[in-house]
């Protein structure tokens, strides 16, 4: 793309400012989110550190839909199994019946990257369901003491 990074992202923020770092309450440590990942080495290579990432489990708190596709950003209040809480932001591509499912509150597997911690996760859809099931019971343990 023509231009530095910074001009890139401000012009995101000009052509959806749903999609700024404000709005999707990641504060000024995220990248920001990319127009075409497709077209993005760094989010090729951030995708596939995803995907054998770190499990941890993540609440929807909202959605955006970016394109038809439908390619959507995912806001989730992270937990992991160590006790960190972040914002985390998935860039994902669903099918309809994954959008149609999608409702705040929700608790879902995401990945996330633990040596980079730069708010983005990855939806999980490879997880064990044992092993989800196992990382909730750690959490809830945590929590009641």
């Amino acid at each position: 793309m023509f231009g530095s990074k910074k001009k890139l992202n401000d012009l995101m923020v000009l052509l959806r400012p749903d999609l700024s770092r404000e709005s999707l309450g990641a504060g000024p440590g995220f990248p920001g989110v990319a127009p075409n990942p497709l077209l993005s080495s760094a989010a090729w290579k951030r995708n596939a550190e995803l995907r054998t990432g770190v499990l941890a489990l993540g609440v929807l708190v909202d959605w955006r839909e970016v394109n038809s596709n439908p390619r959507v950003v995912l806001m989730f209040d992270v937990e992991t199994a160590d006790g960190i809480s972040f914002r985390g932001v998935a860039d994902e591509s669903l099918t309809i019946t994954e959008l149609t499912r999608l409702a705040p509150g929700r608790t879902l597997p995401v990945r996330y990257r633990p040596a980079v911690m730069d708010h983005y996760v990855a939806l999980a859809r490879d997880a064990d369901p044992a092993h989800v099931r196992q990382l909730s019971d750690v959490i809830a343990s945590r929590k009641r003491s």
